[in-house]
């Protein structure tokens, strides 16, 4: 038999459903007649009655039906067993939308653009974080005798390319011992160690080499130390005015916050680890301007190291099994894609 708390649960959870559904507060009728639960609309009510004096649902003024509260919103999520798994056709295109991409900002614009189709809110990713990443190789291309392209590639898959004007021809025989004398000291090394590598350098430089040594050195630091570290790519922000009716005096706040960079990076802040997904709900938003939304977000990367996070904001009033679904399969993809 099930116990009386249990079906209480049952019951709010048929009213998160129904509301996130039908966007209307949710009678008890309404239950009866839609959900299974094998009991009469009089239990139905004591139980709302009960879930109402607890502060899980609340009654809009105007209204018969009852709403859930953050707090009742909070239990539903809490107690999420079973996530809406994806379709495998759902998988496969999300898949095969991100393995097109062509270069890591491919990859962030593609993610942004496909979470925020799959859940019908606004979606942000942060991009790889310098902290974490490591420099792959160093590649310097002849652009004429006196001039280089300095091109940093990192295990996250960032490109940096930046001139380097030498000041005096070098031969392509100069340049391939330059390539060389600059990888090993920096491939594999962490970009917050390798800036202070970087100074070390011209020391150890041939002689004939120092000058140009030198004015790569100047450049690779300006690459490592300048990178704007906390970069975000937003989309679907269009999907708010869409649920206009849920932000009835906060919509232009909602948007407001999430164009500074800070608030949102914030939001995503808490994601501590790959594949660890975090839900915050209205008044659990730090930010004032976001306590009427609900944020689900997701630490993306490698088994082994966090490199960013993403996830979507959107009202109270949103499908947490779905989202939730959606934001860990693509963080799942990206973290793969970035990987390899």
């Amino acid at each position: 038999m099930v116990s009386s708390d249990e079906r209480r649960f049952e019951v709010l959870r048929a009213i998160v459903a129904d509301y996130v559904q039908h966007q209307e507060p949710v009678a008890s009728k309404a239950i009866v007649d839609r959900h299974n639960l094998g009991v009469s609309s009089a239990t139905v009510r004591n139980d709302m009655a009960s879930l109402e004096e607890d502060g899980y649902i609340t009654q809009p003024h105007t209204s018969a039906g009852r709403i859930p509260t953050d707090k009742g919103y909070r239990l539903f999520v809490d107690r999420l067993s079973e996530v809406k798994p994806l379709s495998s056709a759902e998988r496969k295109a999300i898949q095969s939308f991100l393995e097109g991409a062509i270069d890591l900002d491919d990859v962030m614009r593609r993610s942004v653009r496909l979470l925020a189709q799959l859940t019908r809110q606004v979606a942000v990713i942060q991009y790889p974080t310098l902290t974490t990443s490591t420099v792959r190789h160093v590649e310097l291309v002849t652009i004429t005798p006196a001039r280089l392209m300095l091109v940093l590639i990192t295990d996250s898959g960032r490109v940096d390319q930046r001139m380097v004007d030498l000041g005096d021809v070098v031969t392509d025989e100069s340049v391939a011992r330059l390539r060389t004398l600059v990888n090993s000291a920096l491939a594999g090394r962490k970009l917050t160690d390798a800036a202070a590598k970087v100074a070390e350098l011209p020391e150890g430089a041939p002689k004939e080499l120092r000058d140009a040594v030198v004015r790569i050195a100047t450049v690779l630091v300006e690459s490592l130390v300048e990178h704007p570290e906390e970069r975000l790519v937003l989309g679907g922000t269009a999907n708010l005015t869409r649920n206009a009716a849920d932000f009835p005096n906060s919509l232009r706040q909602v948007l407001e916050a999430l164009e500074e960079q800070v608030v949102v990076l914030k939001l995503l802040a808490a994601t501590a680890d790959p594949g660890t997904i975090t839900v915050r709900i209205g008044e659990e938003n730090e930010a004032a301007e976001m306590r009427s939304t609900s944020v689900v977000s997701i630490g993306y990367g490698t088994r082994a190291t966090l490199l960013g996070g993403m996830g979507v904001v959107g009202p109270t009033r949103m499908d947490y099994p779905s989202n939730i679904a959606a934001v860990r399969a693509v963080a799942n993809y990206v973290g793969e894609i970035l990987g390899q």
